[in-house]
């Protein structure tokens, strides 16, 4: 579903006229700020606007989480993956499901469900789902508690009723437009992006009123600049090792005729927000479709990083990590904002671990690009980033694009699901440390011809998924990053990739969930010191979360295995190449876990 190119101009006119009659003055959410303010919520799912995925909190540390017990349990009735986490605001938990998307309100006293909400969804959504029926989590503002549907309704609940305040319609499913993405609250607007580049779906960003659910501002990943809200004079690209701008059509030149309507670039990762600069941070998706002699040129912008002011939507910056990709290294995971040394040098910086294997560090005033090195040492599709150009130096041999359609490139190192997806890295502010949950699995890869029907897949390509050969022999590991020298300072293997999303806390704890059930919690200083160790009901591919409730601490995860990972479970999937390979790839995990949906909550013991 498109918004003509005369509707965006009147949005933008609209949205630069309210500007300029407010004062000038950097807010976030007011109501937001308070809450994640206070560590005893968990009030995003990142737990604050940067990404950083810490708490102060430290009742439970290194010297007891040994001690650790399960507090309590709670099923969500659903056998699905279940990523993301519950939201934790004074005394209530809000929690979500997959498909078909439930929401509850629990009361932390006693556990009671004080409402649930269950949304009417046409079952005819799952099959227009890529992978798995996911659901990356709520959001919470001024009373509301928002929820976007897989249908890509995005409703506003009244938190204590959970009756609905407000619906919108984000996309068409019938078109393969779907939502599995967290929407974001940063100022006055609820912020949700879009699923879909298996199906030819043109990506983009969306702004929403909190209070109304009237559009605010759309901008597109691909085609003219007025729809991509990028300014050719002032949206400033990475060129010849400094900023420029990135010139007129920028865009529609790097496409062929008008493939750049299927473009993908969709958004269906998370967001991060700089109150002082008063931008939004988020990354693009893989180019459609999967086969690449069907689109040459660069397919700008997929695989972005987008840097754009909240009010308006006008791209300040853009990134472009890996141009004309040709094994769907979507650049949709998290941008992590931190104050870190960058070579020596105090930087306001934006760190972010792409699925193609490379961490990048980017100033997030400018949109430099200041580090770019590999964060899995067995990446092999390219030798390495031209700090000049920000361009990957691709290996010939695992280009599939050189290598042409009906032809298996193999041994490409990684698979196509990244180094790392969706699944949150955490930065520790003690010790400057990124804490990066990674996959390590390589591919073979076949790109074949495919034709565009709407509401049908569009994917071009048959792969192939395995442990990366030649290291420890598992599929995954986990990492501490320097993100200012681009160095791995230890790596923690293990037997599956790691799916969950990392939590440090300032008791000296990092935390993680793996494919298996385990939830880990290891010594932040010595991420191979296992201090806690414990066997959910199902793999866990949810996002570790804390907070404290009448003077104790908890630290909860969802298990239920699903996702990419483990869609062959999920879905009952059993063909090698199923998944788009991933079935192939992870099928021993059905020897340690089985389907399941729930939270657990751990604690120590006593009152």
């Amino acid at each position: 579903m498109r918004i003509s190119g005369h509707f965006h101009g009147r949005l933008w006119r609209y949205s630069a006229a309210a500007l300029l009659a407010m004062p000038a003055l950097a807010l976030a959410n007011a109501d937001v700020e308070k809450n994640i303010a206070n560590s005893k919520n968990w009030a995003m799912q990142a737990g604050d606007m940067y990404n950083q995925r810490y708490s102060k909190l430290k009742q439970i540390n290194t010297g007891n989480v040994g001690k650790m017990q399960v507090a309590w349990t709670f099923s969500t009735g659903v056998l699905r993956g279940h990523e993301g986490s519950p939201l934790v605001i004074d005394g209530k938990m809000y929690l979500h499901s997959p498909f078909p998307n439930k929401v509850f309100a629990l009361d932390l006293d006693t556990q009671k469900i004080l409402w649930k909400y269950e949304p009417k969804q046409d079952p005819a959504v799952i099959p227009q789902m890529c992978c798995d029926t996911v659901y990356r989590g709520l959001a919470y503002a001024e009373g509301k508690v928002f929820l976007q549907q897989a249908d890509s309704t995005l409703i506003a609940l009244d938190a204590k009723t959970g009756k609905p305040v407000w619906t919108v319609k984000n996309g068409d499913p019938k078109l393969g437009a779907v939502n599995t993405n967290a929407p974001h609250v940063f100022k006055d607007k609820v912020i949700t992006g879009i699923s879909g580049g298996e199906w030819g779906v043109r990506g983009f960003l969306a702004a929403y009123d909190i209070n109304t659910g009237k559009p605010v501002w759309k901008a597109f990943s691909t085609g003219p600049d007025e729809e991509m809200l990028m300014d050719p004079e002032k949206t400033m690209t990475w060129t010849d090792g400094k900023m420029a701008p990135v010139g007129k059509d920028s865009s529609l030149k790097t496409w062929k005729g008008d493939q750049w309507k299927l473009g993908g670039g969709t958004t269906w990762g998370w967001y991060s927000y700089d109150k002082a600069l008063n931008l939004v941070y988020y990354g693009t998706g893989n180019p459609s479709t999967w086969n690449p002699s069907q689109r040459p040129g660069d397919n700008k912008w997929s695989m972005t990083i987008f840097a754009r002011d909240v009010d308006t939507g006008m791209a300040k910056w853009a990134y472009q990590m890996t141009p004309f990709d040709e094994w769907d290294f979507d650049g949709i995971n998290e941008m992590i904002l931190a104050d870190i040394d960058v070579k020596g040098k105090p930087t306001k910086a934006l760190v972010h671990f792409d699925r193609n294997g490379f961490g990048y560090t980017l100033d997030r005033v400018t949109g430099a690009l200041l580090v770019a090195e590999k964060y899995d040492p067995k990446v092999n599709w390219a030798t390495n980033v031209d700090m000049k150009t920000g361009r990957p130096q691709v290996v010939s041999k695992y280009s599939t694009a050189q290598n042409g359609p009906d032809v298996n490139s193999k041994g490409i190192c990684p698979a196509a699901l990244g180094s790392k997806d969706q699944q949150p890295a955490a930065f520790d502010p003690e010790t400057k440390l990124f804490y990066v949950p990674t996959n390590h699995v390589c591919m073979d890869y076949e790109p074949f011809k495919v034709e565009y029907t709407a509401g049908q897949p569009y994917v071009g390509a048959t792969l192939s998924m395995y442990p990366a050969p030649g290291s420890h022999g598992g599929m995954g590991n986990y990492i501490t990053w320097n993100a200012g020298t681009g160095k791995i300072v230890q790596s923690h293997p293990e037997k599956f990739s790691v799916w969950s999303g990392a939590l440090n806390t300032a008791g000296g704890l990092s935390c993680y969930g793996t494919l298996e059930g385990y939830m880990k919690c290891v010594d932040k200083k010595n991420i191979n010191k296992e201090l806690f160790k414990f066997k959910t009901p199902s793999g866990i591919i949810g996002n570790v979360f804390t907070y404290e409730h009448k003077g104790k601490q908890y630290i909860g995860v969802f298990s239920g295995i699903g996702g990419w990972a483990g869609i062959g479970m999920a879905a009952g999937l059993e063909k090698d190449q199923d998944g788009l390979g991933a079935v192939g790839g992870y099928k021993e995990l059905n020897q340690y876990t089985e389907l399941g949906g729930s939270l657990t909550v751990f604690a120590l013991p006593g009152n």
